[in-house]
């Protein structure tokens, strides 16, 4: 007998699911009967806790350009991987979870069964797509409608949720995936919007997480625009050392002065969100209600006034464009240098260690060309966040920004490492956040994932101490009892070093090969 838990892992394959990361429980056997079922068409990780399993799908999804995939269970399961669904939701990035489900007679009745909530599926709808597996014959149409919530506009979590009492039963093969189109292109539109790029002579462009994916078309058109590209923190790995780049946050003085004095502002794949435009919250965001916009989602075109507001991917839209852009030299190289020269000036001004913060990023990337490094919300990532060019598209991302959760850093890195096979991971992570989730660190050694876990220990919540001096508010809980480090990473099995915050001694340290993942401390004053 083929079951509604065979057939999901079925249905999930034929949609090009390669890895599932999950903890099972007794609401899930049948998923897991599934996964065995498939042999080696799919892999199962084991985190250590649920949220873990979500950001393990969620940096797994970043660096794959596919949906992230994870089971719980009911109840608790769910509940714990909400904060990571809510991360891949700011960051429009798909995952799929798949859940138990109490027995279908039982719910809403308060009988105080096992893992029961009063209405599971309510409170995930709450946040995205959620539905429940009724029909066996019909777990096709749920398997493509939550595939089309994930990547259909604006990628996101979705959910799906299914009773013990169905996940055993029998259920016919799964339908093959639906086939779905994107909307032609207008093209008088695309015509009308070259002609205002064309007779521009100052474009800058803002390039959002959106033209991921996209490198070689935005490079192109940059080219033959001669302008300024602007990357918010998603962006970052694109147009590496290119002489258009400007891989600073829009929130800082510099570039801000660049846009103001744009006369045509191209926003690509950018919602526009205040933790990359307007970061310190001073409220001193330029105009630009003048601006061409492109963006999947038109929810998020609504949000914000444009001259010309484009719903349309954005890989597509810009190879639709370049054809149309006639070259003109705008002088943006040098427009470029200047806001670069000046961005990095601007940082000691908001904060007199983050250069030093900046130069430890900047030595990983010297120590590990084209690694991926995942973040944490941690001082250096901050720093960089605020202003760093990385070397590989889409290889710089974190929780640093949009809902900014601790903890996100070892499960994303984790799910990373098996997107990338072979590819170096770091994990950067500061030491109060290591403790959200020491757990998934563990994971990696399980799977002999090249990860190095680089904990910046300041002894605490160190962002979170400055900024109450800073609001001359009395310092309180930020000094959490730290982890003995050395200790910790033999008790992951791990090797391990500590250095100072000095930039030359973790090149040196990050240039010996490493077999497997590593544990790294720096010592920071």
């Amino acid at each position: 007998m083929s079951t509604v838990g065979i057939r999901l892992v079925e249905g999930l394959i034929d949609r090009g699911v390669d890895t599932v990361f999950g903890i099972p429980g007794v609401h899930t056997i049948e998923l897991y009967r599934g996964l065995s079922a498939a042999g080696d068409k799919i892999r199962h990780v084991t985190p250590r806790h649920e949220q873990g399993a979500g950001f393990m799908a969620d940096g797994y999804a970043r660096v794959s350009g596919k949906p992230g995939v994870a089971f719980v269970i009911t109840g608790p399961g769910v509940t714990n991987i909400l904060t990571a669904m809510a991360q891949a939701k700011a960051d429009s990035v798909p995952m799929l979870v798949v859940s138990g489900l109490g027995r279908s007679d039982t719910l809403g009745k308060g009988f105080g069964r096992l893992h029961e909530l009063p209405d599971q599926g309510a409170m995930v709808a709450a946040l995205c797509h959620s539905e429940t597996v009724t029909d066996p014959a019909k777990l096709g149409e749920v398997l493509d409608r939550a595939f089309a919530a994930m990547t259909s506009g604006r990628p996101g979590p979705t959910h799906i949720q299914i009773s013990t009492n169905m996940m055993g039963v029998d259920c016919p093969p799964v339908s093959p995936p639906a086939q779905t189109g994107a909307a032609p292109l207008a093209l008088s539109r695309i015509r009308s919007v070259a002609a205002m790029l064309n007779q521009a002579e100052r474009v800058v462009i803002l390039a959002g997480g959106g033209t991921r994916g996209a490198e070689a078309e935005l490079q192109k058109l940059a080219e033959l625009l001669d302008a300024p590209v602007i990357q918010t923190v998603n962006a970052r790995g694109a147009m590496h050392g290119h002489p258009l780049l400007v891989p600073a946050q829009p929130s800082l003085p510099s570039t801000r002065r660049l846009i103001m004095n744009a006369d045509q502002i191209l926003a690509i794949g950018t919602e526009l969100g205040p933790t990359d435009y307007d970061v310190y919250a001073d409220g001193d965001v330029p105009d630009m209600s003048g601006m061409i916009r492109i963006d999947i989602c038109a929810d998020q075109l609504a949000r914000h006034p444009a001259k010309v507001a484009l719903k349309a991917d954005a890989a597509t839209m810009m190879a639709a464009l370049i054809p149309s852009i006639a070259y003109k030299n705008r002088g943006g190289a040098a427009r470029a240098a200047a806001t670069r020269a000046d961005a990095r000036a601007d940082l000691p001004g908001l904060s007199e260690p983050m250069p030093d913060q900046l130069a430890m990023v900047e030595a990983i990337r010297a120590a590990i060309p084209g690694a991926i490094i995942v973040g944490d919300s941690t001082q250096p990532v901050y720093a960089a966040n605020l202003y760093y060019d990385h070397d590989r598209p889409g290889g710089w991302f974190n929780a640093a920004t949009g809902y900014g959760t601790l903890g996100y850093g070892p499960g994303a890195a984790v799910g990373a490492a098996i997107a990338a096979p072979g590819t170096p991971v770091v994990c950067l992570i500061g030491d109060g956040g290591l403790q959200f989730s020491p757990g998934e660190l563990r994971t990696a050694v399980d799977e002999k994932l090249p990860i190095t876990f680089v904990v910046w220990n300041n002894g605490g919540f160190r962002e979170i101490s400055d900024s109450m001096r800073a609001a001359q508010s009395p310092v309180l809980g930020c000094s959490p009892s730290p982890l003995r480090m050395e200790s910790f990473a033999d008790a992951c099995d791990m090797p391990f070093a500590s250095i100072p915050q000095d930039p030359a001694a973790l090149t040196e340290i990050l240039s010996v090969p490493q077999d497997g993942p590593r544990f790294l401390e720096v010592q920071v004053l």
